[in-house]
Parts: structure tokens; sequence; C-alpha cells
């Protein structure tokens, strides 16, 4: 059985400050490492507002990365998605941390088979892939290279369900996890209606919301499946197949929103006009959902 108390997580930036608020709710001692004294500062106050004053004592933050690493069982990087980057990182931390200690990136894309590649011991490498907001939404992915050790990866899946997680298994590091895959499916058909003008982008987000994705938190597409039974799904599957989209390259619309600077909320514009919409209330509006959806009775349904 592999004890897991003391953990570091590298990067302080939009990730880094909620997974360590996790790790503290499973009675981990978290350090936060950054590459600045401010940087660990304003980590820290992000980590212990997640994590609430009665853990606060158990989340500090450090620049000194090695001799932090040195004496922790558990290290999570959050740090930018650049491959080279992450390689180098994780040589050294192979070279520095404990050999008992399992070591995970918490990339949302990035194949930890590469990852892993220039490590002495890569079976203790692994993805652990927070969905923001991390402190939030109760998914993990637990994703193995083909050199991670299962004992280490249940060891991990383990501790962050007893973090209050909701870690699944992902056993073949492949493009998009698991999570992503799933919604990045979503998306291609979705681009796809509105680049053929099936429905507008405001019509599908609402029948997502209103139509199946509100069932989903209680009732998965498998569980979807058997219940109207596999006969009856054949039967419609087989008719909408020859008109989804199928293809292998990024859709025409998103390249021609990109081209004509329509970003999103960063540029102003999107599919949507967010000069005339308010992206914090909109983001206010997802967190106080996810934050009342976690205390609730059909949260903890969902997992059992």
């Amino acid at each position: 059985m592999i004890q897991m108390t003391k953990a570091a997580v590298i990067g302080t930036g939009m990730m880094g400050p909620g997974i360590a608020a996790t790790l503290a709710k499973g009675g981990l001692t978290v350090t936060l490492l950054s590459r600045s004294a401010a940087g660990a500062a304003e980590g820290v106050s992000k980590a212990r507002a997640a994590a609430g004053p009665e853990l606060a004592a158990q989340i500090s933050g450090s620049t000194d990365m090695e001799s932090v690493v040195a004496g922790v069982d558990l290290v999570i990087e959050s740090a930018p998605e650049e491959m080279s980057f992450k390689q180098k990182l994780f040589e050294y931390l192979d070279r520095v941390a404990p050999l008992h200690a399992a070591l995970c990136t918490n990339t949302s894309g990035l194949s930890i088979t590469e990852i892993q590649s220039l490590c002495r011991h890569p079976e203790r490498v692994l993805t652990t892939h927070f969905w923001n907001p991390p402190a939030l939404m109760p998914l993990v992915e637990v994703v193995c290279g083909e050199a991670t050790s299962m004992e280490v990866a249940t060891a991990v899946r383990d501790l962050l369900m007893r973090c209050g997680k909701t870690a699944v298994m992902v056993k073949k590091d492949r493009p998009g996890q698991l999570g992503n895959r799933l919604q990045m499916a979503v998306f291609r058909e979705a681009l796809h209606i509105v680049q053929e003008g099936i429905a507008d982008a405001a019509d599908v987000d609402l029948a997502i919301k209103t139509g199946f994705g509100l069932r989903t938190p209680v009732y998965g597409s498998f569980e979807h499946m058997d219940m109207v039974g596999l006969d009856l799904v054949k039967a419609v599957l087989s008719n909408a197949l020859t008109d989804l989209a199928s293809g292998r390259e990024t859709p025409q619309i998103l390249l021609d929103k990109i081209a004509a600077g329509e970003l999103g909320v960063k540029s102003g514009k999107g599919f949507y006009d967010w000069s005339e919409r308010d992206a914090a209330r909109v983001k206010a509006l997802r967190d106080r959902f996810l934050a009342e959806f976690a205390g609730s009775e059909i949260a903890r349904e969902a997992v059992e």
C-alpha cells in the first residue's frame, strides 16, 4: 500500500491552487511551488480560500523546488503545456523525488508516454487531469502511460477519491484522454450543425443545456442506451450516422472565426457577441451550479 501524506503542487496559475486545496481536503500537507515568492504567496492565498480556514495550516508555498520535492510522496505539476518543458521537468523530478513518490502531470492533452520517456523510473509517472475549476469540478482523469505502474495509478486514483474527487482510470494514452474525447465529439457535431445552417449556435447550446445535457449528471450514455434498449439505439444511430460530422480536419467555420479575429470572450466576439453578454455572470452561474451540485444528494448518488 502506497502511503501519501505530503504533496507538492507545481504551478500557481489557473489550476495549481485548486489542486492544492483538493489535496488538503484529503488530509495531505501541501506545498505550492512557484518561480517567485510573490507567485507562491498568491497561490497559497487562493488555495487557502478554496480549502477553507480550517485547512489553511496544511497549505504553504515555496520557491525551493529541489528541497520540497525531495521530501514528498506525491508531485502534481500544472505548468505550461509544452512537451519539451514537461519532459525536462519530469526528468528532473525523477532524479530528486524519493523513489516511492508518484509524479503526476495535469496535462489536458499531451502524451504521458512521451512525458515519461526521459525518466529513469517512468513507472511512477502518470497524468492526473483535473477539470477546471479544479476545486469545484468532481472529475479527475488518471491516465496511464505505456510504462506506468498500475499499482501506482490505482494508489493515486484511490487518494483522489479520498479527497472527494470522482477519479476515472484511463488505461490507454490516447489523444484527448477520456473526457475531452467525448467533449470534442460534441464540439465537432455542434460546429457542423451551425456550419450547415441546421441551427444557430444559441439554439445548439439550449438543446444541450435543456436536453440530454440536463440529465447527464445522473444518467450516462451507456445507462441511457441500456434503459431505452440497444435495438432502438441501433435504429436511431444507423439513421443519424449518415449525416453526422465525421471529418478529421478542423471545421471551416471555426477556422473562419479565428481568421477574422473572433476568438470569443478574449476578443469580445466569437459565436456570441460578448459586448452584449456578461461573461463574468456566465462564469459565476456555472460556479454556483457546480458548488450546489457538489453538495447535493444527486452528486453523491451519481458516483455510488
